[in-house]
């Protein structure tokens, strides 16, 4: 078994396995030659000697426990008709919907219009050392939903939450769809070779108490089950950003095995209230891996020293940026190769 699966299983080591998110990207040279040679961003998404590539990049470069999956959590919205692209320096963009849209959205065959990725998964699964995990994933439906209503990323995701409170019905049946969706998507990349999923709620944070059960909770709850009925050996992450005290109902609610903590999560409150339910992953700001230096060194030591003792998996509170200099992700993966023991404190 690999090292992730084992910590997501319940074991501690020693020093913790490190990924990191879009650790395959613009800040690697390697990436950037193949992207300036590429189509559109979802071309290379779906070209499978590409994505793999490219899913290999960071793994070769610096050695890292897992290589996940090239792809987007917007290829499910795609699949099921929609269209989206995405612009340079700004990001995706997706024709907004309204509710009349949802009843035209195709779920069937959704999985063989995603065929690619199940390719790219087998191809990579193929060349991974067998102690290295494979990780596929998906968007959560809230955030899915909030990119599908609004057209894009906006500040707070005001229009998916106006909608969700005004067009509640509609609502409804969009996650309900997205769940059937998603859970089908996890599990043929399962089934294609990913031993861990991670589901990626990125705007979780900005919804209240009530709305984070009813659209990130319930749905990542159904989501589980699902992938749990049909692949009962894949382990599966959470990643609901922002979600502040709020995670402990999450990890109790949904079943996750592993849960991603974004770097404003206390290490204290981690270790203390989170580390006992479940494994934790996380937590280095990324902005603190872009500068470098003496603060990066005492993040990573902190981090360390703080969640180590537990089960832990390190890695970022959220995606790589594309400045972040090469040199500091080497650092990093050094610092946490050499660490061997802490004194426990946050």
């Amino acid at each position: 078994m690999t090292l992730l699966w084992e910590v997501l299983n319940g074991s501690t080591v020693r020093p913790p396995p490190i990924w990191l998110m879009r650790q395959a990207g613009r800040y690697l040279p390697e990436y950037r030659e193949i992207r300036a040679q590429a189509g559109s961003f979802l071309d290379l998404c779906y070209d499978p000697r590409l994505a793999t590539e490219i899913t290999l990049q960071p793994v070769r470069r610096f050695d890292l426990d897992a290589a996940i999956v090239f792809s987007d959590i917007l290829v499910v919205p795609h699949a099921m008709g929609r269209e989206v692209w995405f612009v340079t320096g700004e990001g995706p963009r997706l024709d907004p919907m309204v509710e009349a849209d949802i009843d035209r959205l195709d779920g069937e065959g959704l999985v063989d219009r995603l065929s690619p990725v199940m390719t790219t998964l087998a191809a990579v699964r193929k060349e991974l050392a067998p102690e290295k995990s494979l990780i596929g994933f998906c968007g959560a439906p809230w955030t899915v939903a909030t990119y599908m209503i609004a057209g894009r990323g906006t500040a707070d995701q005001a229009p998916a939450r106006v909608f969700a409170e005004t067009n509640r019905d509609g609502f409804v049946e969009l996650i309900r769809r997205l769940v059937e969706a998603s859970a089908d998507y996890l599990i043929a990349q399962a089934r294609a070779g990913a031993d861990v999923l991670q589901i990626f709620d990125s705007w979780a944070g900005v919804l209240g108490e009530q709305a984070f059960v009813a659209w990130c909770v319930e749905p990542v709850r159904e989501i589980v089950a699902r992938v749990r009925a049909a692949e009962p050996d894949v382990a599966i992450i959470g990643f609901p950003k922002g979600a502040g005290i709020l995670l402990d109902r999450y990890v109790d609610r949904t079943g996750v095995d592993g849960l991603a903590i974004d770097w404003t999560v206390p290490l204290a409150f981690a270790r203390t209230v989170l580390q006992p339910l479940v494994a934790v992953q996380g937590n280095l700001d990324p902005l603190t891996l872009v500068n470098g230096g003496r603060p990066l060194v005492e993040s990573v030591t902190a981090i360390l020293d703080g969640l180590s003792p537990g089960r832990f998996i390190f890695n970022l509170g959220h995606g790589i940026r594309p400045e972040t200099p090469v040199g500091h992700v080497e650092e990093l993966v050094a610092m946490v190769r050499d660490w061997r023991g802490g004194n426990g404190n946050g």
